[in-house]
């Protein structure tokens, strides 16, 4: 079995594709800076299964500073997810943290790995969004024009673009991935899942942006993992790939699943639409399900269950 690097090891999405790669047998080098953007015990939280284990050996490292070189020489892949998340908060003075954070860290990262020689190279899967595209009035394939209506999408588009970059200049074999709306146990406190079901569990109220019915492509957590193994197996240099779902459904539906699992009605307080905030996403997965034979599992209602069970777990929340 390989050594792998898992950047941004401790967030969401990473400690679940750590605890895969782990129990498949590899080698997992954790890289995360246990940034502030929401508090460190849950990350730790998430990390608690991996910690425990030999075959996991975790460092806090800033991309933007650490060196990279030895532990990039180890890999035979980096699955790059350590990104500043969240649209809402990339406007303004903010944006400079994103492009650290985002677009050179990922430079940084992509240089490191063309230095090497052509057969140390590690294999790069990017964390990338739906985001880029901004606002879709029916399914986009892969080659539809991006136009990002936030600073956080701006920035993962350019992350991605520098990947497209390297692969085509040097022969890097990165892939990127566009995620949409990740949802799951573990799930950042910050994002909307995650505030509807506390809400609930905490009998407060909630607040929905606009009139709710903005629709996402929602997609479970165990199906992108996937979606990273089968990149990192099958994707060639430059590759694009929408990650989606397949459920897609607006603000109101999830809430009224949200109520339905967790047995109680949420108070809801309506503000008006975010700068940034899309109306809808949905995601044309022909091509992941050509090349990368992806198929989603999971559907919106079992995630949403086994999101509840876990956060009544992180909260101590029975009812």
């Amino acid at each position: 079995m390989s050594t792998v690097i898992v950047t941004g090891c401790a967030g969401f999405i990473g400690s679940h594709l750590c605890d895969r790669l782990l129990a498949s047998g590899h080698e997992v080098i954790g890289l995360d800076a246990m940034t502030g953007n929401y508090p460190r015990w849950v990350k730790e939280r998430n990390l608690r299964a991996a910690a425990g284990h030999p075959k996991f050996h975790f460092m806090e490292v800033d991309l933007c500073a650490g060196d990279l070189e030895e532990l990039a020489r180890r890999a035979a892949v980096v699955f790059h997810l350590a990104a500043l998340p969240g649209v809402r908060s990339s406007w303004g003075t903010s944006f400079a943290d994103y492009l650290g954070g985002n677009v050179l860290a990922t430079q940084r990262l992509l240089e490191t790995v063309k230095n090497l020689d052509a057969i140390r190279r590690p294999t790069v899967v990017y964390a990338s969004s739906s985001s880029v595209y901004g606002d879709m009035e029916g399914p986009l394939a892969e080659d539809a024009p991006t136009s990002p209506r936030s600073p956080y999408g701006v920035s993962k588009l350019a992350a991605e673009q520098l990947c497209r970059l390297y692969a085509s200049e040097f022969g890097i074999r990165a892939v990127s991935l566009r995620y949409f709306t990740v949802f799951g146990p573990r799930q950042r406190p910050d994002m909307a899942v995650h505030r509807f079901i506390r809400a609930a569990l905490c009998s407060q109220p909630v607040t929905v942006y606009g009139d709710g019915e903005q629709t996402r492509d929602f997609t479970y957590v165990g199906d992108v993992v996937d979606a990273n193994l089968a990149a990192a197996e099958l994707g060639r240099a430059g590759d694009v790939f929408n990650i989606g779902g397949g459920n897609r459904a607006s603000v109101n539906d999830l809430l009224a699943i949200i109520e339905s699992v967790c047995s109680v009605a949420v108070q809801r307080q309506v503000c008006p639409a975010q700068p940034g905030d899309v109306r809808r996403t949905y995601a044309d997965m022909e091509k992941a399900a050509a090349r990368l034979a992806f198929r989603p599992q999971v559907g919106l209602t079992e995630g949403i269950e086994r999101q509840v069970a876990d956060m009544r777990r992180l909260y101590g929340r029975q009812s």
